[in-house]
Formats: structure tokens, C-alpha cells, sequence
């Protein structure tokens, strides 16, 4: 696992409480609203997440940047890469 310091994002979704699949459907959806190349933060407390969303990137053609670990969520950086409509999980 990376763990990162200090991302600059361009935007920020809290999915606090969401559990798969919900939390990967979240970020399908979010991930198709900003431009290739922009940084998605993803702030989450499912422990799943550490497994599934770097997984998710791979398969989606998206760039996993790294996490931040505080004591009570996971904060995911997302670098979207080239438009795939095929993204369901």
C-alpha cells in the first residue's frame, strides 16, 4: 500500500458509512465527472476500500495515487486516466 502526504485534489466525496458495493458504485459515478488527468479524494472508514479501490483503479485504467491513514478514515487519491465507459466493477 502507498500512503501519501499533502495530495492537491480537485474534487473531494465523503462515502463515510458506505460498504460494497455502494462504495464503488460512488466512485464510478464520481471518477465520470472530472477530466483525465484531475485527482479525485475519496474519503472513506470502510476497511474493504483498502483492498478495493486500488483494485478498482487497475482495472479501470485509473491511476491510484496513494492513501492517508488517520485514526478514523482513509482518505484515497485518484488520478483519473483515459475515459472508460466500461467501468462497472
Amino acid at each position: 500500500m502507498k500512503f501519501v502526504e499533502n495530495i492537491k485534489s480537485d474534487r473531494t466525496t465523503d462515502i463515510v458509512h458506505l460498504m460494497c458495493p455502494m462504495h464503488l458504485l460512488q466512485l464510478e459515478k464520481l471518477i465520470k465527472e472530472i477530466k483525465d488527468e484531475q485527482v479525485l479524494e475519496v474519503v472513506t472508514d470502510y476497511d474493504g476500500a483498502l483492498e478495493d479501490i486500488p483494485e478498482w483503479c487497475t482495472r479501470t485504467g485509473n491511476e491510484f495515487i496513494g492513501l492517508e491513514d488517520s485514526r478514523d478514515y482513509y482518505k484515497f487519491y485518484i488520478k483519473k486516466g483515459g475515459t472508460n465507459e466500461n467501468m462497472l466493477f
